[in-house]
């Protein structure tokens, strides 16, 4: 056959030419991000919980997928015809057809230590694609609406901004509500702190995302810090005050907030970090952040009970709305799950306002305000505290406080500095940094064209320290982090656009401002907030165990580490918790406290008393225990990579050459140009 002008070129003599011909090259469209494509699309129970990321991501070529990935919230997608070989060339010039090759034979693969082929596959091996078994067909991909660059228009802008924070409100808000009346503050105080953490997390989230990872992920109070920060609270030296304890406890607080966040920017800026990487994967994160949630079950229901009714509906009501009414779509919104805390927050307040109001919870003669201590009568004795938890009018702070309030550093007087307090908070910024990062990579899968290089994650953590020493500076108790249900609240919104979370980030700046605001906060009866800490907790401790789909499926390996992991997490620390307690004995602490006052009475006895008071606050917190415990484990255990479910990270050389890449993660205003000499600055 003779080639005309402008045809096709024949193919090589000897080899078979491809059939069809290829289509001539199309321009190059704009880089998609890895969710996209790859149509990763993770699920825990039709939802997508923040986790950390898959082995392999952002490394491995996958191929596209032939059919459009499921929604998050729908069925599989319907299973796609089976790929026929091509047929073979058409012989030119008399050549002889060749047949085609055999198909390559997949490896042999080693068997694992427990004689069980791993569960992947001998080509190139892709992050496992769990769906949750509905027969609903797939109505979109599962990929964010928009993407880490993307500009929606204004109103969206606005919209998806507020829509982002209001999902997360209880992590925001709940933590100054337990702490401060732990501390012995007045419902102003809360107030106060509320506004407080308002302004700082705006703060941080804005900081984080202009020099730290630049991802879209809130920077606010983390539940990592609360344990810690209830056992500096019930250390033995505040016992007794009676005059300003509220001030003198922050103070301390402070103080060692402010040295656990300086050793963060060190871990970070100093490329400690890079290494510690290595020792960092899904059987170490899985344990650490599940044992965060499970630290709290003697507060959760313990308070609940105290006006159990009303307790039991708040639950019930935000179960309903995020489990059984997830999928119902308003406005083409699923607004019950994204809205489930504070719709059921909202309808429970109400329905305890009217029972307020008609009498119900009002017992003759008896006033909410006077300590049960106080009542000479045995009746108000022993239904203070009924009235106190199931009333809504109790609390003044609405009413009492300023129209603006305006936070401002050291608000609270001078940080006292303590070496024992300090060490503490250094070994629970480590397990922070932990969690935040499986929260860098777990959201880079989503809204960025590949993951972080090990220098861009360094850089994220060393602003996460300076954002908790920006924490200890205003006061808000507890340190700052990368709040874990980021990747959750990306998913289920499917906003990934930095630009919408910051507008967020400015709302909130604007509402902290408002004491008002604060006020209404911390008027939230304390039995409400303890049934929603239920359910966040609850959420966290699911979130952590997600991780482990990342791993091989089955590896008894894994399993034995998990295991033993969360099993000693709640054993150790409840030797230390009862060692030397009799239970006679009458303690001034709550009941749901009484787990953090470990530092007066622990095992540990040696010549140093601030040694004591670290090692025996240490080893009392689920947490420190799941994390050595998962760390030496998984590190000293053989097991294969992908047994093992490594975080690959991209390679800062091969990054660099990819425009896309640099337009996610470098700095702004050439910042990166300038600090190119360091590692963990730039890329």
């Amino acid at each position: 056959m003779s080639s005309a002008s402008g045809a096709l070129p024949q193919p090589r003599r000897g080899r078979p030419g491809p059939w069809p011909p290829a289509p001539p090259p199309q321009p190059q469209a704009q880089p998609l991000s890895w969710a996209k494509r790859t149509g990763f699309q993770p699920r825990v129970s039709g939802e997508s919980l923040p986790s950390a990321s898959a082995p392999n991501s952002g490394q491995v070529p996958l191929p596209r997928p032939t059919v459009a990935p499921a929604d998050l919230e729908s069925g599989p997608p319907a299973r796609p015809n089976s790929v026929l070989p091509p047929p073979p060339a058409a012989a030119g010039n008399g050549e002889r057809q060749q047949p085609p090759p055999p198909p390559p034979q997949p490896r042999t693969r080693r068997r694992d230590s427990d004689g069980v082929r791993p569960n992947v596959q001998a080509a190139a091996p892709s992050l496992p694609q769990l769906r949750e078994e509905e027969e609903e067909p797939p109505e979109r991909p599962a990929h964010v609406k928009y993407e880490l660059r993307d500009t929606p228009g204004v109103f969206p802008l606005v919209i998806y901004g507020f829509q982002h924070y209001i999902s997360m409100v209880g992590s925001i808000i709940l933590i100054p509500l337990v702490m401060i009346p732990a501390m012995g503050g007045s419902p102003d105080d809360t107030a106060a702190v509320v506004s407080t953490v308002l302004l700082v997390t705006g703060m941080t989230t804005l900081l984080h995302m202009f020099v730290g990872t630049r991802l879209p992920l809130v920077q606010g109070p983390s539940f990592v810090y609360l344990a810690p920060a209830l056992a500096i609270i019930n250390s033995p030296e505040f016992f007794g005050l009676n005059d300003n304890n509220f001030k003198h406890i922050m103070k301390h607080l402070q103080g060692a907030i402010i040295i656990g966040g300086a050793f963060q920017v060190l871990l970070g800026y100093t490329g400690l970090m890079s290494l510690f990487l290595r020792l960092i994967n899904p059987v170490v994160v899985s344990p650490t952040v599940a044992a965060v949630g499970l630290s709290f079950f003697s507060y959760g229901f313990a308070k609940l009970g105290t006006c159990i009714e009303m307790g039991i509906l708040q639950l019930l009501m935000v179960v309903i709305f995020a489990l059984y009414l997830r999928k119902i779509k308003l406005f083409g919104y699923r607004v019950f799950l994204i809205y489930a805390v504070p719709l059921g927050l909202g309808i429970t307040w109400a329905i305890a306002f009217v029972l307020t109001a008609t009498g119900v919870y009002g017992y003759k003669g008896c006033d909410a305000n006077i300590p049960a201590s106080n009542n000479v009568s045995a009746f108000c004795r022993r239904h203070v505290l009924r009235m106190k938890s199931c009333r809504v009018d109790t609390s003044h702070a609405l009413r009492s406080s300023p129209w603006f309030r305006f936070p401002y550093p050291l608000q609270w007087g001078t940080p006292v500095f303590s070496w024992k307090m300090g060490l503490v908070m250094c070994v629970v910024s480590v397990i922070a940094s932990v969690d935040s990062v499986g929260s860098y990579h777990a959201s880079s899968l989503f809204v960025a064209t590949r993951p972080p290089t090990s220098g861009v994650v360094s850089r994220g953590i060393g602003v996460e320290g300076a954002c908790t020493v920006l924490a200890g500076l205003w006061g808000t108790g507890v340190g700052s982090a990368t709040m874990t249900e980021n990747v959750h609240t990306i998913a289920v919104t499917k906003m990934g656009s930095r630009r919408a979370v910051g507008f967020g980030a400015i709302l909130l700046l604007l509402l902290s401002v408002v004491g008002k605001v604060g006020a209404f906060i911390a008027s939230i009866p304390d039995v409400m907030v303890a049934a929603l800490l239920c359910f966040m907790w609850a959420m966290l401790c699911a979130l952590g165990l997600s991780n482990l789909r990342y791993s091989a499926t089955g590896s008894s390996r894994n399993s034995i580490i998990v295991g033993l992991a969360l099993f000693l997490s709640l054993s150790v620390p409840s030797y230390f918790q009862q060692y030397g307690v009799h239970p006679s004995t009458n303690s001034p602490v709550p009941i749901y406290f009484q787990p953090y006052i470990v530092a007066s009475h622990g095992p540990v006895h040696t010549g140093s008393g601030g040694v004591n008071y670290v090692l025996n606050t240490l080893l009392s917190l689920n947490m420190v225990i799941a994390f050595l415990v998962a760390l030496i484990l998984d590190n000293t255990v053989p097991g294969g990579r992908q047994e093992r479910g490594l975080y690959v990270w991209s390679e800062a050389e091969a990054a660099k050459r990819e425009s896309a890449f640099m337009k996610d993660y470098e700095l702004p205003f050439k910042l990166g140009r300038v600090f190119r000499w360091a590692k963990c600055v730039g890329l």
